[in-house]
């Protein structure tokens, strides 16, 4: 689903709150702020909503018991874009922060200064890193079910993961393909126990535990998945011709880094109001180290970086 920008020729070259990605906690963001009088303005270079384009359904968001992640996206865009907040769909290139400028370059040279910047540019999934990942990723595989699902139907394909992104892939997956085997380095799921429990109740999922994957083999498209059982030691292969890796994700902290504290895995480092070490400069969402990263935990980030930036500098 695309959703239309504002035209560049409404973009101001200044704002009062300047937030780089258009996820939940940069839709929760702008609808605080705009509350608080600020001007606001998204830069995203894809959709908003981010992940949430590219997840079936909902279960777990307060007040919406079962809803496509669309369809939510849809709703939270809109509700920000009622306040007055403007979009651009562009690439930042890079962060500026000199003195009390805090600014950012677009990927067509221009540049958008702001009182406050906040960074909620998520995270991006994990690759396995094995031989014949990249050789043969839009060949048989993928990271997004939902993105790709629909042309392995009636095949079989493997979800690689335990948590529970992987378990819900597994899940749409099982509703498209013939069978899908769940590949799971440990001896039981990390995903929470409602998901567990739907999967381990859909006749069409295989469980594959104490196991990684190897290799991928194929020469046009994917024929198979060398394994390893990690007690063992033996390898064995599955015929499939689809696979979805869901191991996790890579915080886009790229834009900051050498500008604020970082951990050691790359998320940005926050206080409780969402303050990096730099003022004036937040983060929010996925994209900052956290313990817990859902919808209502990235929406709550927005929310409360904006009132804390609305209460301490305008």
């Amino acid at each position: 689903m695309l959703f239309e920008f504002k035209d560049l020729e409404e973009i101001k070259d200044q704002y009062d709150v300047l937030i780089v990605g258009g996820g939940p906690a940069a839709l929760g963001a702008a609808v605080y702020s705009r509350r608080a009088g600020l001007s606001v303005l998204i830069v995203e270079k894809v959709l908003e909503g981010g992940q949430l384009n590219f997840t079936t359904y909902i279960d777990n968001y307060l007040g919406f018991p079962n809803i496509e992640g669309t369809e939510l996206a849809k709703r939270m865009k809109e509700h920000a874009e009622s306040l007055g907040t403007h979009f651009l769909n562009a690439s930042v290139e890079k962060i500026i922060v000199e003195g009390e400028t805090r600014a950012v370059v677009l990927d067509d040279g221009r540049t958008i200064e702001a009182k406050v910047l906040m960074i909620a540019t998520g995270t991006d999934p994990k690759k396995l890193n094995v031989p014949g990942e990249s050789e043969l990723i839009g060949k048989g595989v993928s990271y997004c079910a939902t993105c790709d699902g629909y042309f392995f139907k009636e095949k079989d394909v493997v979800v690689v993961g335990g948590g529970d992104t992987a378990i819900n892939d597994a899940l749409y997956l099982s509703k498209i393909a013939r069978s899908v085997t769940v590949i799971h380095r440990r001896d039981k799921l990390r995903a929470v126990k409602i998901l567990q429990d739907k999967a381990f109740q859909r006749p069409n999922i295989k469980f594959l535990f104490d196991s990684v994957v190897e290799r991928f083999v194929g020469e046009k498209k994917l024929e198979k998945v060398i394994v390893r059982n990690v007690k063992t030691n033996q390898t064995s292969e599955i015929h499939v011709e689809g696979v979805f890796i869901a191991i996790g994700s890579i915080p886009r902290s790229d834009l900051v880094r050498g500008i604020v504290e970082l951990d050691e895995n790359g998320y940005i480092i926050t206080n409780e109001w969402m303050e990096t070490n730099v003022a004036r400069l937040y983060a929010i969402g996925d994209v900052r180290k956290k313990n817990v990263r859902q919808i209502v935990t990235a929406v709550a980030d927005g929310a409360i970086a904006s009132v804390h930036a609305a209460e301490n500098y305008f």
